[in-house]
């Protein structure tokens, strides 16, 4: 039996929380994430607590959900993908099986990211760059503007050392290996130094954070720096690696992939929010309540960035991670006040829980870190991920990304244009 679309409703009529969630099939604070997407309008109830919402708006998107979930494609492109490497459910994420929440605690970005790429852990594991390679992307890097962002100089950097590397185009697990334990650090190196020693051994936390701030970082800064790239390394298809995964499926070189990637989280909804998170983080530090900073941002008619995840319904596992890392760091104390006053603040609207980004926000504003920090922090670490799922790409059937699209134009045949 087919569903049926919803008897319509009056035009001005409004919907409770309750009765939008039953319509849209979804919990509460589902609908409530929908309007922090923007996808979703509310008003607050006069005079008392909750919001409504337009009934035609809640309609609409209902039928949207319900033609995107039955939809398929017809020329061989699938809708999912198979993968092995990050499962996302009931609030927790795994990395193959395993708790990334716990494999962050334990181990090292480069052991997580080994453990991605291989299935298996390689305690002590660390990453070289070629001095050829970093050699040319610095070359590169240094002949941008100043004003370029951080994608921007992670972009030049990955084309430069593409062209470093002759054996870029052999795509076996090896070969692709071999490239993403020198690209990354290559990327890290190709950074401009915050501070006049530019550190290029150790441990990849340590050689990023000289790329990210002009102070001397302790062993708790730095803890938290290594779990955060640990705990970014992957989030299943997240859209910059759906992008990776279509340059793979038509066979694009590692380096090629991982381009794709950075070309897609320069977007304000993907890797660059917490770039908001931070500016919105240094508003209420610098005003001392959230409340003015919050009203301004909805009167603006803008989300509030750093709250609430299609994903999880609860806090960001991510988010809370890092959060409990970030309370032994005594000089971290004004921001995550901060954080949590924009959270119970925000609370009064809609009760959407702080999500990784507003805990990077945390990182890098009591961290002397510029805005673009996070946005650094997030790419370096996905990286890892992209690679991971370029390597299993290349084992699928070449150019399965091939959805059809659904024409929506003229009826063909149309006359010549004059």
């Amino acid at each position: 039996m087919h569903d049926q679309e919803p008897a319509p409703r009056d035009a001005d009529r409004r919907l409770s929380t309750k009765e939008a969630a039953e319509l849209l099939g979804v919990k509460p604070e589902t609908v409530y994430a929908y309007v922090s997407r923007g996808q979703l309008s509310s008003r607050r109830v006069t005079g008392g607590r909750g919001s409504t919402f337009d009934a035609g708006e809640v309609e609409a998107l209902a039928r949207r959900n319900r033609r995107e979930g039955t939809s398929s494609s017809g020329s061989g492109g699938e809708l999912s993908v198979r993968t092995r490497i990050t499962l996302i459910e009931s609030d927790r994420y795994y990395f193959r099986g395993v708790d990334a929440v716990d494999l962050a605690a334990r181990h090292t970005y480069e052991e997580v990211a080994e453990w991605l790429w291989t299935g298996r852990m390689h305690p002590g594991a660390t990453f070289t760059a070629p001095p050829a390679s970093v050699a040319v992307a610095r070359r590169a890097v240094d002949a941008l503007p100043e004003h370029a962002a951080p994608t921007d100089l992670l972009r030049v950097a990955t084309i430069a050392a593409a062209t470093a590397d002759p054996l870029r185009f052999d795509l076996s697990e090896e070969a692709v290996l071999g490239t993403a334990r020198t690209l990354i650090p290559t990327l890290v190196a190709a950074l401009p130094p915050m501070r006049h020693d530019r550190r290029d051994e150790g441990p990849l936390a340590h050689r990023l954070w000289t790329r990210l701030s002009g102070q001397d970082a302790d062993e708790a800064s730095l803890r938290v720096l290594d779990a955060a790239l640990a705990l970014l390394v992957d989030h299943d298809l997240a859209a910059s690696t759906l992008a990776v995964r279509v340059a793979a499926s038509a066979r694009a070189h590692a380096y090629a992939a991982v381009s794709a990637g950075l070309g897609v989280i320069e977007g304000p909804l993907h890797g660059a929010a917490s770039g908001l998170a931070h500016r919105l983080l240094l508003d209420v530090l610098d005003q001392g309540d959230a409340a003015p900073v919050i009203a301004d941002e909805l009167r603006a008619g803008r989300r509030i960035p750093g709250l609430g995840h299609r994903l999880y319904s609860g806090e960001d596992p991510r988010a809370r991670a890092l959060f409990a890392l970030l309370e032994q760091i005594p000089r971290a104390e004004p921001a995550l006040l901060a954080a949590r006053d924009i959270v119970e603040t925000t609370a009064r609207h809609a009760p959407l829980h702080a999500n990784v980004d507003l805990a990077l926000a945390v990182l890098t504003t009591s961290c002397a870190m510029p805005s673009t920090a996070g946005e650094t922090i997030f790419a370096v670490a996905r990286t890892a991920g992209w690679i991971a799922h370029a390597l299993e790409e290349y084992g699928e059937r070449p150019l399965r990304m091939r959805p059809s699209g659904l024409y929506a134009g003229a009826k063909p045949p149309q006359p010549l244009p004059e």
